[in-house]
């Protein structure tokens, strides 16, 4: 499939159904060989013109999602099927940042310390004046990116490694060769849309929709020790939870299962 940005979606309404065409293909919902409907009925069905549909569809003609024939119509193509698609169980925490750090490579972006913003000081549970070391970076597997990576990290921890060991190795490792003793974490996946700048980074569009993961981790003593926000690609990467049933009769529920199929990997 192509990498090269649409330049045919020019407006919101064309990009939204763009967007929504796009994740109906790469999904499955929208099977290769499949014909998508006419200008006139995706015109009526989103409630816009057929020059907004038209510039949909070039868009998606453009990122190698369909053909368009004279006389046949808009038909979605066949995917290469080295397509990579990373998957990381969320209950499998640290042996998927192993095999993440040895599946994919990274690019670093930023790196520097300045003082926390608010927030992201109150959670990692340090004092007014401290100060955090801050990094971006993108990770990429076969060289197409799929995650934009921003961590925290105090500066009293991030002080025993510099620019080139975060280039070259993964966060956890270094923090462990810190001396810190990682103990547990707090994490929440949610979604959001692409900004100017990690739209740039990942290869995608500005506003296109992006799993959002936010994690804090915390040594033995409760302390934190890093604040990463995560920016995915969903045609790329994907989390996956495994469960199992627990409890008697009418009380049985469904609970994450400790240890579930070995997956791809996570992030760091």
């Amino acid at each position: 499939m192509s990498e090269a940005q649409p330049s045919a979606v020019g407006g919101t309404k064309s990009h939204r159904i763009y967007l929504l065409l796009k994740d109906a293909i790469l999904s499955g919902r929208l099977p290769a060989g499949n014909k998508l409907p006419g200008e006139n009925k995706l015109a009526e069905q989103h409630g816009v013109s057929r020059v907004t549909v038209r510039r949909a569809m070039e868009a998606l003609q453009e990122t190698g999602l369909v053909t368009r024939k004279a006389g046949v119509g808009t038909v979605v193509l066949e995917q290469p099927l080295d397509a990579t698609v990373m998957t990381a169980s969320v209950s499998n925490l640290m042996p998927n940042m192993v095999k993440m750090s040895q599946a994919s490579q990274v690019r670093l972006l930023e790196f520097a310390y300045v003082p926390p913003p608010e927030m992201i000081r109150e959670r990692l549970g340090m004092g007014h004046g401290s100060k955090v070391q801050r990094s971006v970076r993108v990770r990429m597997i076969d060289g197409k990116p799929f995650s934009h990576l921003v961590t925290h990290v105090p500066e009293t921890i991030a002080l025993h490694y510099n620019e080139m060991d975060l280039a070259n190795t993964p966060l956890f490792v270094l923090l462990e060769r810190s001396g810190v003793k990682v103990d547990h974490a707090s994490q929440s996946i949610s979604a959001t849309l692409a900004s100017h700048e990690v739209a740039q980074a990942l290869d995608v569009a500005v506003g296109s929709p992006l799993i959002s993961l936010t994690r804090v981790v915390y040594d033995e003593q409760g302390r934190g020790v890093e604040h990463l926000d995560a920016l995915y690609r969903p045609d790329r990467y994907r989390f996956q939870i495994d469960l199992e049933r627990n409890g008697n009769g009418d009380s049985r529920y469904w609970e994450p299962k400790v240890g579930g199929m070995p997956t791809s990997g996570k992030d760091e």
